[in-house]
């Protein structure tokens, strides 16, 4: 009969994932975030002057 102690899953594996994706996150971010800025005031100025 199994116990509880004998499922314990794979928690480096998960903990790994979720520390690589929000790196990942992080670093697409501080790279296309002022430009992604830059484009969503221009597109506002661009709708607010018709």
């Amino acid at each position: 009969m199994k116990t509880l102690r004998d499922e314990r899953g794979d928690v480096p594996g998960w903990v790994l994932i979720t520390l690589m994706t929000a790196g990942l996150v992080v670093v697409l971010w501080s790279t296309a975030g002022p430009a992604l800025s830059g484009l969503f005031g221009s597109s506002l100025t661009r709708v607010s002057t018709f």
